[in-house]
């Protein structure tokens, strides 16, 4: 815990989920560009790979995917208090925005400038989206098996919308399938 807890400061945690959800529109996804660059990039908080599995988690548990993101991160660096300020920080900026504008947001719904604003914001923030998804997608889909369950995902949910409650755990399971699979091709082979 003391190298942790040299590694990184409790103000540098709040801070910097502080700014991921200050500069974050459009929910949970949107934030993944801005969580690569300042958790991966920037300050090397968790690898691409980590952050997957923050996002999986994050989307299998009750909650926002933001919240519990941050809580993960915030948790690996400094335990409880460092998870605890990690999820304030992630929040607080939407808490005070939200506060501050929301009596002045529904005078101005119908404005023809604000309507195109936000029109704008949300296809930005689709680009972003796709684009982390292909950054990400180059660690998730490592072989042939994980093309083949990425395709499988894809046609359950986008056509046929499967449930991703019937989705994740089944992953999960396969998965577990896959490594006990591939050790026991490993001890047979020694």
């Amino acid at each position: 815990m003391a190298e942790i807890e040299k590694r990184t400061s409790l103000m540098s945690l709040f801070g910097a989920f502080a700014k991921v959800g200050l500069f974050t529109f459009g929910g949970g996804m949107a934030m993944l560009p801005l969580l690569q660059k300042e958790m991966i990039a920037k300050r090397a908080w968790c690898t691409d790979e980590e952050l997957l599995d923050y996002f999986a988690v994050a989307q299998c548990t009750p909650g926002i995917i933001a919240v519990n993101t941050a809580t993960f991160v915030g948790y690996k660096q400094r335990g409880i208090l460092g998870g605890i300020l990690a999820t304030f920080g992630v929040v607080f900026p939407s808490f005070v925005i939200i506060a501050g504008l929301s009596s002045l947001l529904s005078l101005w719904m119908d404005n023809a400038y604000l309507i195109k604003a936000f029109a704008g914001i949300r296809v930005a923030v689709c680009a972003l989206i796709l684009t982390s998804l292909y950054k990400l997608s180059r660690k998730a889909i490592v072989d042939v098996l994980t093309l083949v369950i990425f395709l499988i995902v894809a046609v359950l949910e986008l056509w046929l919308a499967v449930s991703p409650l019937i989705i994740v755990p089944s992953t999960i399971a396969l998965g577990i399938a896959y490594h006990f699979i591939l050790s026991g091709k490993k001890e047979a082979a020694i």
